[in-house]
């Protein structure tokens, strides 16, 4: 396993009114954030936020190239960004111990925090479909180029961490400076990872390792994001 420093690139916040992020995903240009009563849109590059949706925001974060999915408690809600309107939802695996969400080959990836797991779920349903056990809690979830990877966060240390999507065995491990934590997980799509920060309040980006080509998986959504992809 090969184990370094994440390398903190940026951080952004604090911002008014967010006592705490949660969950983080990327729509292509914003990076949209939880914070428990609303999600907001933040600009990457200016590091302004744009607008926020009033709505139940506890966890994790996602995007399927068109909608927003967000754990509220014991559900998982897909929200029309356009309008902020909650189109459906269904009921989240870990009944309210759930943390880090993501979007990949059609489906949705959860993680459940202390059960220290990750399920795979049909996006409709909510009908678990697989899961892979982790070795520490699991915080937030990402894929990028047939990579998995999750966050961790256990009393002071804090990591990033790629792991081996049959097993759930760590591969690549990325070292959060003490007492600077990951809550939710995205990656840009190139090479950066958005961090949630916790009751930091803040979002963090930190650099994704380089990698020669890896297989990719077929991620409806992400593809249109970077077609220009708790």
């Amino acid at each position: 396993m090969k184990t370094s420093a994440a390398e903190i690139l940026r951080e952004y916040g604090r911002f008014p009114g967010v006592d705490r992020v949660h969950g983080v995903t990327f729509d292509g240009r914003h990076v949209w954030f939880a914070s428990g009563d609303k999600v907001t849109a933040l600009d990457p590059e200016s590091g302004a936020t744009a607008r926020s949706i009033d709505v139940a925001a506890h966890a994790g974060t996602a995007f399927d190239g068109t909608h927003l999915f967000q754990i509220a408690e014991d559900r998982i809600q897909r929200i029309d960004p356009n309008t902020g309107r909650v189109l459906s939802t269904i009921p989240s695996p870990g009944a309210g111990g759930d943390s880090g969400l993501a979007w990949a080959e059609g489906t949705l990836w959860v993680g459940q925090h202390r059960g220290r797991k990750i399920h795979q779920i049909d996006p409709e349903t909510g009908v678990i479909l697989r899961t892979i056990e982790s070795n520490r809690v699991v915080t937030g979830v990402t894929w990028i180029d047939g990579e998995l990877w999750h966050g961790t966060w256990e009393g002071d240390e804090s990591d990033v961490r790629r792991v081996d999507p049959r097993t759930g065995q760590v591969l690549e491990l990325l070292e959060m400076p003490p007492g600077m934590g990951v809550t939710g997980l995205e990656s840009d799509g190139g090479d950066r990872f958005f961090c949630g920060g916790g009751g930091s309040g803040t979002v963090r980006s930190i650099r994704r390792p380089k990698r020669g080509s890896a297989a990719k998986p077929n991620r409806q959504g992400r593809a249109r994001r970077r077609g220009q992809q708790r």
